[in-house]
């Protein structure tokens, strides 16, 4: 794999773990989330640099994790940045627990050298 491709995944693996503290920070709790319009923009502005940084990873690097669907991350980027003040927060929130994860996980492993 390319060194970029390796620093783009680095970077994706910091915002999931940004994520995760943010989680964290309140308690992993969706009220909290469901209330705090700070919480809301801190997780959804990490969930856009990830979106913009899966769209300069190379095609070679994609197609080494083709269970990531690598296509509707970057298509999640283009929703909150162009429909923002209208997102979904139950949806925003499940991305946040379920996907972002399990993101992290498969980013993690494709930096491990075969």
């Amino acid at each position: 794999m390319e060194q970029r491709d390796k620093i783009i995944l680095q970077k994706i693996v910091v915002y999931c773990e940004r994520i995760a503290e943010n989680l964290a920070r309140y308690d992993q709790s969706y009220e909290a989330f469901e209330k705090d319009h700070m919480f809301q923009d801190a997780c959804c502005m990490c969930v856009v640099q990830i979106g913009e940084l899966v769209s300069q990873l190379s095609e070679e690097a994609k197609e080494r994790n083709k269970l990531i669907p690598w296509r509707i991350i970057k298509d999640t980027r283009n929703f909150y940045v162009q429909a923002y003040g209208s997102i979904d927060v139950v949806s925003v929130w499940e991305t946040l627990n379920e996907d972002i994860p399990a993101l992290c996980d498969a980013c993690r492993a494709m930096l491990i050298p075969v």
